[in-house]
């Protein structure tokens, strides 16, 4: 029996009724700018590239792909909040029988879905006009990744298994655009490790919401009630595993990285990340929302940033064994 619906959630939303004043911080909310840090991937090319990139002879065409990659972010997290109204509009019945998204400003009433859909439509044009501007190549990618996350939040998040796929396939999306902007090849190992990574995220994801909702998952997204929670953690721990094998050869099998395998040593940030996350979810019963657990569990952010730093350094002071 489907559960019924609440009285809408602006009466008791964290941010109050919906006024002239409040409008703007409500819509700035609607965007979603927490989860702009998935975006952060398109700069992984330039990481990546650092040791061949940042030279004291060539310090203009560093700064260029510095620039390159921010306007990259810039048009992707434009595109990205254009997908979320798109999807929250049509989320929004679902959405009010949840504990947690019921407060989502379109599902609380606070924004209607015409200025939602006026918005988005000036975040494309917008996105996709940054995007012209740092290139065709990456325009193209850009509207890939549109279209489809679009056409997961209209059919694909209703086919099982595609849909943590499609998830998956967004994230190596943006880390192909990173490349593209900047006009690197990247190696195929980063763009294995990125899909098994965003997997492994997704499936989390699906597994929290699954054990949040219980008996109502399927009043809120029938397609939860294909994800029995013992079928999703034999999947996290598939994708999981697959993750640090495919990291951990990638650190000493790709060409791009440095010749004396000193990469190998980022491999217990990695490990120490996903045992984390794994700790957080089956003790804590977070991973409903990463870029949440991201910013709130301090020690895993401190894996993350010390991956940056030491990735950072060694692929700075080291150089590969062939030019990319």
């Amino acid at each position: 029996m489907a559960t019924p619906t609440p009285p809408p959630a602006s009466l008791d939303h964290p941010l109050g009724n919906a006024s002239a004043a409040r409008l703007p911080l409500v819509l700035l909310k609607a965007l979603r700018p927490r989860q702009w840090t998935k975006n952060a991937l398109v700069f992984m090319a330039l990481l990546f590239t650092v040791n061949q990139r940042w030279s004291p002879n060539d310090a203009e065409a560093a700064w260029q792909a510095v620039g390159f990659a921010s306007l990259a972010f810039v048009a992707f997290c434009l595109l990205a909040s254009a997908q979320y109204l798109i999807n929250d509009v049509l989320d929004a019945p679902q959405d009010r029988v949840h504990p947690k998204n019921r407060f989502r400003p379109i599902a609380a009433g606070l924004v209607p879905v015409s200025t939602a859909l006026a918005l988005a439509v000036v975040l494309v044009v917008l996105g996709i006009g940054a995007s012209l501007y740092v290139g065709p190549a990456f325009t193209l990618v850009a509207l890939a990744y549109l279209v489809l996350t679009v056409a997961y939040s209209v059919v694909l998040k209703h086919v099982v298994i595609v849909d943590v796929l499609v998830l998956a396939a967004g994230f190596v999306l943006r880390a192909a655009a990173g490349a593209v902007a900047i006009a690197v090849p990247i190696s195929p190992w980063l763009y294995v490790c990125t899909l098994l990574g965003a997997l492994f995220l997704s499936l989390v994801k699906r597994r929290q919401e699954r054990a949040l909702l219980g008996t109502d998952a399927g009043a809120y997204r029938r397609i939860l009630e294909e994800y029995p929670l013992p079928l999703l953690d034999q999947m996290i721990n598939v994708v999981a595993s697959g993750t640090v094998i495919a990291y951990s050869f990638y650190t000493f099998n790709s060409e791009s990285l440095p010749g004396n395998h000193a990469m190998m040593l980022t491999i217990p940030f990695v490990l120490y990340g996903v045992f984390r996350y794994l700790y957080l979810v089956y003790t804590r019963n977070l991973g409903d929302s990463p870029d949440e657990v991201l910013f709130t569990d301090r020690p895993l952010l401190f894996s993350v940033v010390l991956w940056l730093v030491a990735a950072g350094l060694l692929l700075l002071f080291f150089r590969p064994n062939v030019a990319l």
